[in-house]
């Protein structure tokens, strides 16, 4: 229990007859990003609410900074911050005063919050706008002094609830980037997000979580081996070529109107090492060579029903028809 961050067991949340959270079990290490996926609805904002004290849990042994949350809500208000999709920034005010008043709500002296603010004002780069009404602050821009009035009260853990929402490309990637510096000084990032890509670009461990349920948790690697699907596609322009790497592979499936052939393959370097060995056994030498390994969208709409299911075994090879369909990136 000391090494985790936060630690819930058999977390429950009902309302009425509609059953939100049921029975989830999740550990989070100190340190680390952990996101937790799903759709629309299916408890990942309830999770933070009952995890930041906002709200109660139905039952669950809950422990958040070390503290209990039953017993000791204090103590865990005390050890986090808690950053939603919509921002809490009071537009009417100035940046520099929304910080001010965050750091009077935390107690601090007035020279402590000065020096606390125009720190945290630097670090988010936003010492320009300081001045300046929230109000006609970028959504970037107030996301990042949203951010940066959770920090002053020196929280070891941050919920961010689909923190990028809502922003430019440009606007994710920087926030991308506080949330990397966040965890290299030691917080943790409990994370809810709708962009899958994120997860997987910042993300230790990940959960889904799928009617009220964890449907699947691990590394955003481990989550992809669930998938099957994996394939090296190999493409050839000289017909006569195309036909006697056929001949020879057998164990493939053929697009003869794009001269390509599928050879299932997880991904790993032991596969393609073995795949290049058979490759250079039969003399066949191709063109152009793929590599497909089921993405998080895939982990997601399988385990969440909206794609392909998640077998006990690997499935044969992709057949020729679903290939076109199919994600690939050029090694």
């Amino acid at each position: 229990m000391t090494d985790l961050a936060i630690a819930a067991n058999g977390l429950r949340k009902s309302y009425g007859d509609k059953v939100v959270l049921d029975g989830v079990d999740l550990a989070v290490p100190e340190g680390t990003v952990f996101s937790l996926l799903g759709p629309n609805g299916a408890g990942k904002t309830t999770a933070v609410k009952i995890l930041s004290t906002l709200i109660s849990a139905d039952a669950g042994d809950l422990h958040v900074g070390g503290h209990d949350l039953a017993a000791d809500p204090q103590g865990v208000r005390a050890a986090i911050g808690v950053t939603g999709q919509f921002s809490a920034v009071d537009g009417l005010i100035t940046g520099e005063e929304n910080m001010l008043l965050m750091a009077d709500l935390h107690h601090l002296t007035k020279q402590e919050g000065r020096r606390v603010a125009a720190e945290l004002l630097e670090r988010f780069d936003l010492v320009e706008a300081a001045k300046k009404p929230a109000s006609t602050y970028s959504g970037g821009m107030k996301r990042r002094l949203d951010i940066a009035m959770t920090l002053v009260g020196k929280p070891r853990i941050i919920f961010l609830d689909e923190p990028t929402t809502g922003l430019d490309p440009r606007s994710r990637h920087n926030m991308w980037g506080i949330i990397r510096e966040l965890v290299s000084d030691g917080v943790t990032v409990f994370l809810t997000t709708q962009y899958l890509d994120e997860a997987d670009e910042l993300a230790d461990r990940i959960a889904v979580l799928n009617d009220g349920k964890i449907a699947a948790e691990g590394t955003a690697e481990e989550l992809k081996r669930l998938i099957p699907g994996g394939h090296v596609r190999l493409r050839f322009s000289d017909p006569a070529v195309y036909q006697a790497a056929a001949v020879a592979l057998r164990e493939v499936t053929r697009d003869d109107e794009a001269l390509a052939l599928q050879i299932l393959c997880d991904g790993s370097q032991r596969e393609l090492r073995a795949i290049l060995d058979w490759l250079d056994a039969a003399e066949i030498e191709a063109d152009e060579l793929t590599v497909h390994t089921p993405d998080l969208d895939d982990v997601f709409f399988a385990l969440t029903g909206g794609g392909t299911h998640i077998p006990d075994q690997r499935t044969p090879p992709v057949q020729s028809a679903q290939a076109d369909q199919s994600k690939e990136t050029v090694r």
